[in-house]
């Protein structure tokens, strides 16, 4: 494949085969993120992204998952995003899933008949942060949308059959907001009921506003204490029957995993012990993104 910059894909992704159909991200000023730092938003050719699938298939006998980057491939034109799925289930018709990244601006320039197309022809999930449900955190890290947006848009895409993966950040808001970092971030959680929920914890990036307001002093990072508090505030607070919550990404200091509502409770206690028992915890060093 032929990749412009860094590319990155969410951790479920590990054996998709990845084609970028756009470059970077098309928002790109989040204060905590510097994921796309390095390269302008741009739309890749069409000839260019048809051509690497072509020779993925010369090169790979078996694809069944295909992830579209970079960060927000939603915004191609509806009429492009068909030839290209149109493409994946020509070549690969062993491939059961395709997946990228949105944003709600993406989302909300698709029409609900687009979505629906794009489900029909093999777009099976996307992917959505969140960050915060709280608009005070959103406003804070330059997110560019308030959560009631983040939420409406969230709603259409299931609502037009697409499933939804959303993601939050534990620490996002500092000492200062983290009662209601939590509870918002759960009161949205609860008014999508994505199929998905995945949550991590805040790491500070170099490059960052976020990196630069910590090292002058104008914005504190949680304890691990206080992760742990935030984190049972949100489960406590949680109520999206059937979606799959994952808390086991690298950044994260507690590995917290279940089904809700049914595993609830579990989670809680497992938050519980590790407030009690902070060996439990992943050591600092150990954390990554």
């Amino acid at each position: 494949m032929r990749y412009c910059g860094s590319v990155y894909r969410p951790p479920s992704e590990a054996r998709s085969l990845i084609v970028q159909v756009t470059y970077g991200c098309s928002h790109n000023t989040c204060a905590f993120c510097s994921m796309y730092r390095e390269k302008r938003f741009a739309i890749r050719p069409l000839d260019d992204v048809l051509e690497d699938f072509r020779t993925a298939r010369e090169v790979y006998r078996h694809i069944e998952k295909v992830f579209l980057a970079d960060g927000d491939a939603l915004v191609r034109k509806a009429t492009e995003l068909y030839t290209i799925l149109d493409t994946i289930r020509e070549l690969f018709p062993e491939c059961r899933q395709v997946t990228c990244y949105a944003s709600p601006s993406s989302i909300r320039i698709r029409t609900e008949e687009e979505l629906r197309k794009l489900r029909e022809k093999g777009l099976l999930m996307v992917y959505m942060g969140l960050e915060s449900g709280s608009d005070e955190v959103l406003a804070l890290m330059r997110k560019g949308h308030p959560a009631a947006e983040i939420i409406e848009m969230g709603q259409k895409v299931r609502q037009c059959g697409i499933a939804l993966s959303v993601t939050a950040i534990t620490g996002l808001g500092g000492p200062e907001l983290l009662e209601r970092h939590a509870v918002d971030t759960a009161k949205a959680f609860n008014a999508m009921n994505p199929e998905y929920i995945g949550m991590l914890t805040l790491m500070v990036e170099p490059e960052t506003p976020l990196y630069d307001w910590v090292h002058e002093g104008t914005f504190q990072l949680l304890t691990q204490p206080q992760v742990l508090e935030e984190t049972r505030l949100l489960v406590e607070n949680l109520d999206s029957p059937g979606s799959v919550f994952r808390m086991n990404h690298a950044s994260n200091y507690l590995d917290l995993r279940g089904t809700l509502n049914k595993d609830k409770a579990a989670m809680l206690a497992e938050i519980q012990r590790a407030e009690k028992d902070l060996t439990r915890l992943r050591p600092e060093a150990w954390r990554g993104l």
